[in-house]
Parts: C-alpha cells; structure tokens; sequence
C-alpha cells in the first residue's frame, strides 16, 4: 500500500525522532527526575570515553552489562534481547522463562527503546518505557538511560522510585564501565 507523501512523512517522523533523541542526551546526571503516586522517571546521562560505534555495541549486548542479581535465574547469561521492533528482552532458565520488555524502536547507533515493567514492576498494572540513547554533544559521545513509568495515583509508585532507580543506576553503571574498560564492575 502507497500513502501519499508517505516518504516524506517518514522523513518529518524519522527526524522528530532523531531531534527528541539528540536532546535527551543532553541531562548529565542521575537521578530521579520526576515522582508521585501515579509515576516517576529515572534518569541517567554521561559523556563515554568511546565512539559511538563502540557504545551502540555494548548497548545491544545487554546480557553482558546486566546484573544478574537483578534477573530471575540470577544469571545475567540467561538474557536475551533481539534488538528490532517487535523483539524480546527476555530471560529464559530451566523450568521457567520471562518478558521483561518489548523492543519497540531500534534506530541502530543512536536508540533503543523497550516497553515493559521491569522487576517489581511487572506485577503492577503500569506501562514502563526504557529509552537508552547514543550521540554526540560538544565533540564527546554520551549515553542516556531514560526510564519512565506510570500507572494509576492508588499504585503509590513514589515509593518503588528510589529502589527502581537504585537497580537502574547500577545498570547504567555497570554499561558505562563495560563500554570504557571492556568490564562491567
């Protein structure tokens, strides 16, 4: 099916993406940017003393930078994301298998953003949106890991903020030194 002006809306669309992209790398820092009983997002952003390349490739290498003691089997080896729309962050063992998130938007070299609640989190009725971001800014390449989530004011989420954001930190944390010194701790 043709749509008119399709490839020029795909163009305004691919570049409205692109700007929202570039401008959530600006932020560098890390911390709970916003929170109350219907939601919170956990924000962290950091200039990487590598390429671009070299960061996307630690990015889609999840299982490598992930903690296990932040999985269901305890074994970090146990995931497995399939970096394309439609795709599975997902952890299987013996005896049992999860979700933790569904790749939604894969813009190779510059975005990957998964929906799913993770941890807690997967048990409550709340949509969670993970966005981890690669550019450029001032001549140095930055990494953004943006987690927003929300769901209904009875939740209380304000008080799963900070342990969420505890797990995310070490997340970005662990990537971050994967990426500089080809080691997560």
């Amino acid at each position: 099916m043709t749509i008119p002006g399709g490839r020029r809306q795909a163009r305004r669309v691919a570049a409205l993406v692109l700007s929202g992209a570039v401008a959530a790398l600006a932020p560098a820092r890390a911390e709970i940017t916003q929170s109350g009983p219907s939601g919170f997002t956990s924000d962290f952003g950091e200039p990487v003393d590598a390429s671009p390349e070299v960061v996307w490739k630690a990015v889609i290498a999840l299982p490598t930078w992930w903690s296990g003691a932040h999985t269901y089997s305890g074994k970090a080896s146990n995931l497995q994301l399939d970096a394309r729309a439609g795709g599975c962050w997902c952890e299987t063992w013996d005896g049992g298998s999860v979700q933790h998130a569904r790749v939604v938007l894969v813009l190779p070299g510059r975005v990957l953003r998964l929906h799913g609640g993770l941890g807690p989190l997967q048990d409550l009725p709340v949509e969670g949106v993970l966005n981890i971001a690669v550019g450029v800014r001032d001549g140095r390449t930055r990494l953004r890991m943006l987690y927003r989530v929300a769901g209904a004011a009875d939740l209380g989420l304000e008080k799963l903020a900070a342990p969420v954001d505890g797990v995310m930190g070490t997340q970005f944390r662990r990537l971050k030194a994967l990426i500089e010194t080809g080691r997560p701790e």
